[in-house]
């Protein structure tokens, strides 16, 4: 049973929430913004008014948040009075109090997805390490993992590109994932994965380890100007391959972009039209170049904050070990035993580990 002093800290952390969000002020410009919205000229620049609506929608879910908070600590309160007056249960109280805590880890959990690029849809490249055909096998075992969790999470899963092994599995693919919060909860998959397991392409049934590269970066909307120099960009292009018909093959519709500055490379063979996947490629240069961006931002926030890790393109986060029926991250050192579960899509644990360790401040690098 709880105890005044569970009720007081409830109180004390909701005050130290509204502190955190500025609440009052928070408030203001929500309402001030919402009014905005009814005005007849508000479509005017659909582009502004498509930015305000997307920060009135963030406000408004903090401002009925806090709302609700206030009201049901009060409601606790009030049933543990009864409940000493022996006119309540102890169950209602707990249920009550259960019903608040519930919903400060759901506010709490939701302030890690509070970044500006958080919001963003995510595109998501796997890339097979050393290890020839065991390696592309686990590179095609990640892709299925992570089609599945956004398939379970109700978001909406394409294939930008893929290259297929020379024996099994895939070299390389890009994913991108559609909906809310995409790129804030797949930002802590930067990194290498490992798996070790007795391969089935190995005669002798040794086990062997894997390792895979997944690089995740926020796909940019028309809310976010990126400027690119055509000067710095060369095109190639090449016959496309798998499904889709003979014109995948005959026709050279898949297009390589090349950006000098910075060396980044951009294979597209989603669209059997060259033009369209040219467009494509140039959308995701652009929402590379927002990442990089944003990583040097975060330079010195991560020097700054040495309680946190920062996490290096080319580490092992995570272990996929089938033979002791074990997958550990290994920054927060959450473990699941049963790796079936998690290459079926089942990520939600691992993701939420990550976020509430590291928070909104940890930037992903690569």
């Amino acid at each position: 049973m709880i105890t005044t002093d569970d009720i007081k800290a409830l109180s004390t952390r909701f005050e130290a929430l509204k502190k955190h969000l500025n609440l009052e002020r928070l408030t203001e410009q929500f309402k001030d913004q919402e009014l905005k919205t009814h005005d007849p000229e508000f479509w005017n620049d659909p582009k502004k008014a498509e930015g305000i609506l997307k920060e009135v929608k963030a406000k408004k879910y903090w401002v009925e948040a806090c709302a609700f908070l206030d009201t049901e600590i009060s409601d606790v309160d009030v049933l543990y009075e009864f409940h000493k007056a022996g006119d309540a249960s102890e169950d209602e109280v707990m249920s009550q109090y259960n019903k608040v805590v519930e919903k400060f880890e759901e506010v709490e959990f939701k302030n890690m997805l509070s970044a500006e690029e958080d919001s963003l849809n995510a595109v998501l490249q796997i890339t097979a390490g050393a290890g020839g055909t065991e390696s592309c096998d686990w590179a095609s075992m990640l892709m299925r993992m992570y089609i599945m969790w956004g398939e379970k999470s109700g978001y909406k899963v394409k294939e930008l590109n893929l290259q297929d092994g020379d024996v099994a599995g895939i070299k390389t693919c890009t994913l991108e994932i559609s909906g809310d919060h995409a790129f804030g909860y797949l930002k802590g998959e930067n990194g290498v994965h490992r798996l070790v397991r007795v391969s089935p392409f190995n005669a002798q049934g040794k086990r062997m380890t894997s390792f895979v590269s997944v690089y995740v970066y926020p796909l940019v909307d028309d809310s976010i100007e990126i400027v690119v120099n055509p000067s710095d960009i060369s095109w190639d292009t090449f016959r496309s391959s798998g499904a889709g018909g003979q014109n995948v093959n005959k026709v050279e519709t898949g297009v390589r972009l090349r950006h000098a500055p910075s060396g980044i490379v951009i294979e597209n063979t989603e669209s059997r039209s060259q033009l369209q996947n040219r467009e494509n490629a140039m959308r995701l240069l652009k929402s590379q170049l927002y990442e990089l961006e944003l990583r040097k931002r975060r330079e010195k926030q991560n020097e700054i904050e040495a309680g946190k890790m920062k996490i290096e393109w080319g580490s092992q986060i995570r272990s996929y070990v089938l033979d002791d029926r074990r997958v550990k991250d290994h920054r927060t050192n959450h473990t699941v035993n049963n790796p079936d579960q998690v290459l079926d899509g089942d990520l939600g644990s691992f993701l939420k580990a990550f976020l509430m360790e590291y928070g909104k401040g940890a930037a992903v690098t690569s």
